[in-house]
């Protein structure tokens, strides 16, 4: 036992490994008889860095200033807002009855050894339906069942830059230098590093217009 304890001691057994730098970024939306809800957040390193309710999004770390701010919170805005027009529209030509929970997790890990591990996964009333891999900037289809209401929003999802390279770009590039910037200590990080914290959220909206167009038209059975 003696031995066993001395070998775990010295292979750091028991002790705190240093945990990974993490951001990450949580989208809900909640789609039902033409109207839309959301809300969501974001963190750095486990800190609240945004959250967002409804049309409106808060920064609650200072990361960027205010001018700037206003700028990003309008864009937010802008587009969740586009989002609900698209679904009242849908809503109009193709009455759905029921709740449609579409949910975006999406982030970057840095280990300790310098690597990262990026990630964006959906799912649809809480069943996984799509993840986008980051690599090669592609969506893949995780849902068991309904093929067709998946197929469509893959299609969809992959039609637009947006929602490809410049979601691989923000991923594999942008959210890593955020924890670099965080790792090395710091404390702040530059503007360029602050506006895609926000930028997130913008691409997770397209993604969820992407899914949002196949939902609507696949449940009408014209997929």
């Amino acid at each position: 036992m003696l031995r066993l304890l001395l070998l775990c001691g010295a292979l750091g057994c028991g002790a705190d490994q240093a945990a990974p730098l993490t951001f990450t970024m949580l989208q809900q939306t909640r789609v039902s008889k033409g109207s839309s809800e959301f809300w969501g957040n974001a963190s750095l390193d486990g800190q609240l860095s945004h959250l967002l309710e409804g049309l409106n999004v808060t920064q609650v770390l200072p990361l960027e200033p205010p001018d700037a701010w206003a700028r990003r919170q309008q864009d937010v805005t802008t587009y969740l807002d586009y989002f609900s027009q698209l679904v009242k529209l849908f809503s109009k030509e193709r009455p759905i009855n029921y709740t449609q929970s579409l949910c975006c997790r999406l982030g970057c890990r840095l280990f300790p050894n310098g690597t990262a591990q990026s990630f964006y996964e959906v799912t649809l009333n809480g069943t996984a339906f799509l993840s986008f891999h980051v690599p090669n900037a592609t969506w893949e289809r995780c849902w068991p069942g309904r093929d067709a209401v998946a197929a469509f929003a893959e299609r969809e999802l992959m039609k637009y830059p947006k929602t490809t390279r410049d979601l691989q770009h923000f991923l594999n590039t942008t959210c890593v230098d955020i924890l670099q910037a965080q790792s090395a200590g710091t404390g702040k990080q530059s503007s360029r590093s602050h506006a895609p914290l926000v930028l997130g959220l913008i691409l997770g909206t397209f993604s969820l217009l992407g899914m949002g167009i196949g939902i609507f038209l696949c449940t009408g059975g014209s997929c």
